[in-house]
């Protein structure tokens, strides 16, 4: 097993923050609730602050998570272009992630944006499958297991791993990937664990490598679609690049993440 299914593991308005990516969370928020006027000749919607705002000045507030049957990790570093900064990945025959500490309430903040970009996509990549199970760019929502709310067998389990690991598991995960191909259903579940479900976002290459794609996802939605039940309340939040089934390399870009109330 790779590792997968064992992931484990401020808020605020920095200025670059509201001049990208706390702008871009806005603008698609009026795109998908066009502003009306007030009697008083004013905008009926209001500008909604994110509760996290993910900007990579530095990597502050992220852990590394490293897989024990993975030798090879996935390199991380901060990286600037144009007065912009932004988390780069470079994935060669690796896996590792890195999953940012602060949690959050789905319910009070379902939102989530990003935008990334990569170099390419793997040619043998094929998302369902362990030996083609591989992205280069991932952004894993992590729900935390709440033993409080767990059967006896689940809290038996749970209890043995978190002697094991020191901490418990995820209680299940929403995976964000981009993947090399077209897909008939846009949401898989891992090869690994029926815990992990994989949501299809981005599908082969624009054909223009350095631009970027932005995403917004609602993840109280997307579980109840995936899983056919209500998520458990808190996550967090991790990215990841790997290619170590595949034994291929990519590049990915990260930037802008912002976890955020429903309009």
């Amino acid at each position: 097993m790779n590792g997968r299914s064992g992931l484990m593991r401020a808020v605020g308005l920095p200025f670059k923050s509201i001049t990208k990516g706390y702008f871009i969370f806005c603008l698609l928020l009026s795109l998908i609730f066009p502003a009306g006027l007030s009697s008083a000749g004013e905008s009926a919607v209001q500008i909604i602050e994110p509760f996290i705002s993910i900007e990579f000045d530095t990597l502050e507030g992220f852990e590394p998570v490293h897989f024990p049957k993975i030798p090879v990790h996935t390199e991380y570093s901060i990286m600037s272009e144009q007065g912009d900064s932004f988390l780069v990945a470079f994935a060669n025959s690796s896996a590792s992630a890195l999953v940012y500490t602060h949690e959050f309430d789905v319910y009070e903040y379902p939102v989530v944006s990003w935008r990334w970009r990569v170099s390419n996509v793997y040619k043998n990549g094929h998302a369902g499958i362990k030996s083609g199970d591989d992205f280069p760019a991932r952004l894993y929502v992590m729900f935390a297991y709440d033993p409080s709310e767990a059967p006896i067998g689940q809290r038996m389990v749970y209890g043995a791993l978190k002697v094991i690991y020191g901490e418990y598991p995820p209680h299940s995960t929403l995976n964000y990937v981009w993947a090399n191909r077209p897909h008939d259903n846009r949401y898989i579940t891992s090869p690994y664990t029926s815990r992990s479900i994989l949501f299809i976002m981005e599908e082969g290459m624009s054909g223009k490598p350095q631009a970027w794609a932005y995403e917004i996802v609602n993840v109280v939605n997307d579980y109840r679609a995936a899983f056919g039940k209500s998520p458990p309340r808190m996550a967090q939040i991790a990215v990841m690049s790997d290619s170590d089934n595949t034994g291929e390399r990519a590049t990915t870009h990260f930037d802008s993440i912002t976890v955020g109330p429903a309009p």
